[in-house]
């Protein structure tokens, strides 16, 4: 069977206090043996995942563990005993966490997108489950969850069992792990609220605002070029390096009526000259700059005309296309640069490929921030880089596309006589677009052939101002269980 990349599907998080049967009903859902079970409370430590394909949205399902509460014997085998469990405990309560939920557990709650929260029918409501409740409830209730009640291997009696578990505020699910009885009810409300979710989220992008981090180097005019998009002083410009420091975010009303949320960051320095400099508030500004990189749909690229790009620049670059994000390059004080001609900016253009290398894909737009020359053309070039980041090709295209470029260009053959084909192409996802490859063996389509058909890809169809990703998946999977699907899995 082909299947779309693991990292690129919703995940979904089992949780709950130690040994109500999470691991359990994971393997249930999952349909085969992953996760050790065992009648013992702590056997789950760390984070594990598996692919579940439900009947209207394929996910990734996540098994948590829960804080060792073992006693200290020594021949209970686990090592830590109820030390180890104080511990956990102490060190979740110091993280604002439940008593029985460890920080493996919720970073798995962080990262996904729905909930499964697993308690014990036979045992009975306890205050676990109840601080487990309340933390969801208080933390989580933007996402779906789902209070499922195990150990409900009779059907009538699993109704009364559930019942006691309504005061969780959740509508409780009677199932068991052991007979697989009310695990399909349970697996099609998850799907289906993912689903939900994900086609929400889709009708909802076109009114957001559109967030464009403008940053670089320090003294390359980033606040001189926010205030003229503005109009007025809205951040402090001065020749002095270092004057901004806090990620500022401005709200401005753009073409087409589109509203941009333009934030201002600090200059960003080498990690060795801000070390040698000694200064904490320069690493700590530096460190809010690339997180605003990590918040902006498109981030503006900013470098000073006389000194061009930097080496400092492409490892910018670098951080930009590793993050996925929309980038457009501005060439600030343009108006500095002497004996300009109709060919200058060609050449430029050239010089800028060069040394950005990284983003040979990114539109450059010409500045000059203090005579307001071309400014409001960063917002038109960051808006249609942005749509460009969020643009979905059909199918049929994709693979006409792909089809023209394999009769120009054959996949290469082996000395073994073995050639690559390729089945088909789909585009997996959006921000940034994402495209599969089926094919009969990935290690027959070596890295040039990949370069080719990217650029086939990006002349055909064009993708400007957008880094574009390319996954090629082989049509024989590994067995589960083997070591090729152990490494893909812990990949994820």
């Amino acid at each position: 069977t082909l299947q779309v990349p693991s990292h690129l599907l919703p995940k979904v998080a089992i949780v709950g206090r130690p040994n109500v049967g999470k691991s359990a009903l994971f393997n249930r859902i999952v349909g085969r043996n992953m996760a050790i079970v065992h009648d013992e409370p702590g056997v789950t430590r760390d984070r594990l995942y598996g692919r579940v394909r439900g009947s209207v949205q394929e996910f990734m399902l996540i098994d948590t563990g829960g804080v060792l509460t073992i006693p200290t014997s020594a021949e209970s085998g686990l090592a830590g005993g109820s030390v180890a469990a104080a511990q956990a405990k102490k060190d979740a309560a110091a993280a604002g966490l439940p008593s029985m939920i460890e920080q493996q557990a919720a970073s798995a709650v962080e990262e996904a997108c729905a909930l499964v929260f697993v308690v014990d029918g036979q045992a009975g409501l306890t205050s676990a489950d109840i601080e487990i409740g309340n933390w969801l409830r208080r933390k989580f209730k933007h996402k779906k969850i789902a209070l499922a009640v195990n150990k409900c291997e009779s059907p009538k009696k699993g109704l009364l069992q559930a019942a006691e578990f309504w005061s969780l505020g959740f509508t409780p699910v009677p199932v068991s792990a052991i007979s697989g009885s009310g695990v399909p009810d349970l697996l099609e409300d998850v799907t289906s609220a993912i689903k939900e979710k994900q086609d929400e989220l889709e009708a909802s992008e076109g009114d957001r605002p559109l967030s464009v981090a403008i940053i670089g180097r320090p003294n390359v005019g980033k606040s001189s070029i926010l205030n003229a998009i503005v109009g007025k002083e809205r951040t402090i410009v001065s020749p002095v390096s270092g004057t901004t420091r806090d990620a500022i975010d401005t709200e401005v009303t753009g073409p087409e009526g589109k509203v941009f949320r333009l934030i201002d960051t600090a200059g960003i320095r080498k990690r060795a000259a801000i070390a040698s400099g000694g200064s904490k508030t320069e690493s700590l500004c530096v460190q809010s700059a690339l997180r605003a990189i990590r918040r902006a749909d498109v981030v503006a690229l900013v470098i000073e005309a006389m000194t061009c790009a930097t080496e400092q620049d492409y490892r910018l670059g670098e951080r930009i296309e590793k993050d996925g994000k929309a980038c457009i390059i501005v060439v600030n004080k343009w108006d500095t640069v002497p004996d300009k001609n109709a060919e200058s900016t060609y050449w430029y253009d050239m010089d800028v490929r060069e040394k950005l290398r990284v983003l040979k894909w990114a539109p450059i737009v010409y500045t000059s921030a203090t005579s307001g020359q071309r400014v409001q053309k960063i917002l038109a070039t960051a808006l249609s880089a942005g749509q460009e980041r969020e643009r979905r090709i059909s199918t049929a295209i994709l693979n006409q596309v792909v089809q023209d470029a394999i009769n120009m260009k054959q996949p290469p053959t082996t000395r073994g006589g073995r050639k690559g084909r390729l089945y088909f192409c789909t585009q997996a996802t959006t921000r940034p677009p994402t495209f599969v490859f089926f094919v009969n063996d990935e290690k027959l389509f070596p890295d040039d052939y990949k370069r080719y058909m990217e650029k086939q890809l990006r002349q055909n169809i064009g993708f400007p101002g957008t880094p574009i990703r390319l996954f090629w998946r082989s049509k024989r999977l590994a067995r589960p269980g083997s070591k090729q699907s152990t490494q893909e899995l812990a990949s994820v």
